[in-house]
């Protein structure tokens, strides 16, 4: 258990006492004794060794407090959009009116108020490893989130946007947790957007638990943002899969402050498929950590991971990869690659992918390169009357769009190029 010993323990303890009367107390009482046992996560630890996050920790600040009655919101791109703010589900801010036959909704406060069992258990996710205390905090102090349940059989064709943003001015802390579980053969894109319409230092955890059924497919486009570089931000990903189940991932950090994506994703069936790609955006001294722990325990499996990442000035980039193959889960299929375009000398890249495999019949690689911009590309192209800055933007933006190359959206793809494109344009002023 955690010892009183700092400020620091004292405030999260003050957090679970305020949080824990709120529902869902055998669950809390658990994540929190997990956590306790952990303390919060510095670089003596494994997982957790390029990101110093008690560091940015040192003073927890207060859960958010503050109601916003209206405001306006960042571009919807077209989606259903389900808002949490400052870790408070709005209703008020939400599309629940355009939600379609076989979609249902439900506030994650009022799922735990009532307790269901079954709903608990897929809450709390025991079953994806993840041994890591952020996740565990999360879960003893969620303050809220969705619920999203999409039936069996059901393929929407309209996307669902998660949108989870910061909007106090004073440095508040938010907990926000959702659950979304799709039925048998059920198919949907669903877009998670992590945003800060304000600059203050916010300390904002958050995690999302994903439960897809037999022969289920999800397609994830995930986009976190924020405004200065005070933010602190955790966003946990747990993902369940079961026999035949697809995730399809896509994720495009824009660093501020200090942002870390972790994700644990379980293959729990056979023929199961998961593609995490992704790319990073960091400059001034921000700092991008992804995460990730991939665990096939069954056969015929199948994983891909591709990740780009750029950064200048000081900008630091984290990349850990590991990829579990468990005793049976013979004909895994597995992929990792990541590679790195450093545009200054100040800035820093630490990769470290992972392989443990404990079955004999299986093809699992990894990779990861760490350079500057191609000078013979470079070349060709300011060779051919191209500017160099504007040389080098084409370079650099075909690099970090092949991380979206698979996928299928193009709405969402365009999206990401421009905000790659419109990143790259700031920079040359």
């Amino acid at each position: 258990m955690i010892k009183l010993a700092t400020e620091t323990d004292a405030a999260l303890l003050s957090l679970f006492e305020e949080m824990k009367g709120r529902g869902a107390a055998g669950l809390r009482q658990a994540a929190w004794e997990d956590f306790a046992a952990k303390g919060l996560p510095n670089r003596r630890v494994e997982a957790w060794h390029y990101t110093d996050l008690k560091a940015a920790l040192a003073k927890p600040a207060p859960i958010a407090s503050v109601f916003v009655a209206a405001l306006e919101l960042p571009d919807r791109r077209g989606a259903i959009r389900l808002v949490t703010l400052d870790g408070v589900f709005r209703p008020d801010l939400s599309d629940l009116a355009a939600l379609p036959e076989g979609v249902k909704v439900q506030p994650l406060r009022e799922a735990l108020a009532q307790g269901a069992a079954g709903i608990m258990a897929l809450v709390a996710s025991s079953d994806v490893q993840t041994d890591d205390a952020m996740a565990s905090l999360n879960a003893a102090l969620m303050q809220d989130g969705v619920v999203l349940r999409i039936a069996g059989g059901v393929a929407l064709e309209q996307t669902i946007e998660l949108a989870t943003f910061v909007s106090s001015e004073e440095a508040q802390s938010s907990f926000t947790r959702s659950l979304v579980i799709l039925g048998r053969d059920a198919r949907v894109t669903i877009i998670e957007t992590a945003g800060a319409l304000t600059a203050a230092a916010a300390q904002d955890n958050q995690a999302l638990v994903l439960r897809l059924a037999a022969g289920a497919t999800l397609d994830l486009v995930t986009h976190a943002s924020g405004q200065g570089d005070a933010l602190v931000r955790v966003m946990s990903l747990l993902a369940h899969l079961d026999e035949g189940a697809r995730l399809n991932s896509y994720a495009l950090l824009e660093g501020a402050g200090l942002l870390r994506r972790q994700i644990f994703a379980r293959l729990d069936g056979e023929r199961a498929k998961v593609t995490l790609n992704g790319a990073t955006l960091a400059k001034g001294r921000q700092h991008v950590d992804t995460t990730l722990v991939v665990d096939h325990a069954f056969p015929n499996g199948e994983s891909r991971e591709r990740f780009r990442n750029i950064l200048d000035a000081q900008g630091t980039g984290v990349f850990q990869g590991k990829v579990v193959v468990r005793p049976g889960a013979q004909k895994t299929d597995g992929v990792m690659q990541s590679k790195a375009i450093l545009l200054s000398d100040g800035a820093t890249m630490n990769n470290k992918p992972e392989l443990e495999i404990f079955a004999d019949d299986v093809q699992c690689g990894h990779g990861a390169t760490c350079g500057r911009l191609d000078k013979d590309q470079l070349f060709y192209l300011m060779a051919r009357g191209v500017p160099r800055a504007e040389a080098e933007s084409l370079l650099i933006e075909g690099f970090a769009n092949e991380a979206f190359e698979g996928l299928e959206n193009e709405a969402l793809r365009g999206f990401l190029a421009t905000r790659i494109s419109s990143w790259l344009q700031a920079r040359s002023r």
